[in-house]
């Protein structure tokens, strides 16, 4: 009988650890989460920003030339072809970001 009971003690202070550790791993994981996790978010909300304002000057370059008062056609052209770019890379971006979503769905644990 006495072997029972420190049986049961044991795994209670087993069971006890095993809280405790959780209780530590999840408060270190959200710290790290809102650390890095707010880092990631301010960097993409920058480069949505970024991409917004070179739409918007390639929108302004091609409305300046269908109404004629661009001066310098070059510029515009360099303005369409930087938007251009920065939405493709966005594209990528955001196709990389959803494969990686959906390989972390698949992961067994």
């Amino acid at each position: 009988m006495q072997a029972i009971h420190n049986d049961k003690s044991l795994l209670n202070a087993f069971s006890e650890l095993n809280t405790d550790n959780r209780a530590r791993q999840e408060e270190t994981g959200n710290a790290f989460k809102e650390q890095k996790g707010g880092e990631f978010s301010r960097l993409l909300k920058q480069s949505i920003n970024e991409l917004n304002s070179t739409q918007e000057q390639s929108d302004k370059a091609i409305a300046d030339m269908a109404t004629g008062q661009i001066k310098d056609l070059h510029q515009a052209a360099i303005a369409i072809g930087r938007a251009e770019t920065s939405m493709k890379l966005m594209l990528e971006v955001r196709n990389k970001a959803i494969s990686a979503y959906k390989e972390l769905l698949r992961t067994q644990i």
